[in-house]
């Protein structure tokens, strides 16, 4: 078994789409990034990196890459999960928390989950994604971004 943790941070500006878990999510604001910037699924492809030994997001899908411009997050997690396959593994369990003071996602984690299990070829029940805020606090709390904190645990095939 092997495990990884990842982190992802973007700042919500006006103009741009909210992808989070590859679910649009109605807002006056969303990520700025090279690619969707979905912090969720950014710190997913992170922690399944790390339990690999691969380095992180920026090493396979640097913001420098035309290819990457406005690429959706789904295809970089597929990528990511093709390379896992391809070492051996798979998940075995997610655990995820998305920091953000607004908007509220509750109601959504059900469709994300169901993404990220479809993405990654597994049971929705191996998938856990909480939300939180910071209670007005620092840059999250000004509602200046959103974060995303992921564990994976990955098993050999």
């Amino acid at each position: 078994m092997r495990i990884g943790i990842g982190y992802d941070v973007h700042q919500l500006v006006e103009g741009r789409k909210l992808v989070l878990g590859g679910v649009v999510i109605p807002f006056e604001k969303g990520l700025l990034g090279h690619s969707d910037a979905d912090t969720l699924l950014h710190s997913i492809c992170d922690a399944i990196l790390g339990a690999l030994s691969e380095g992180d997001i920026g090493k396979h899908f640097p913001d420098d890459k035309p290819e990457y411009k406005d690429i959706s997050s789904i295809e970089l997690l597929k990528e990511v999960a093709q390379m896992m396959r391809s070492k051996g593994f798979m998940v075995n369990n997610i655990d995820s928390i998305v920091v953000a003071q607004r908007p509220k996602i509750n109601s959504y984690i059900p469709e994300i989950q169901k993404n990220i299990a479809n993405i990654l070829d597994i049971s929705i029940n191996k998938i856990n994604v909480k939300a939180t805020t910071t209670e007005g606090l620092g840059f999250i709390g000004k509602g200046e971004g959103i974060s995303a904190y992921s564990v994976v645990s990955l098993m050999e095939i």
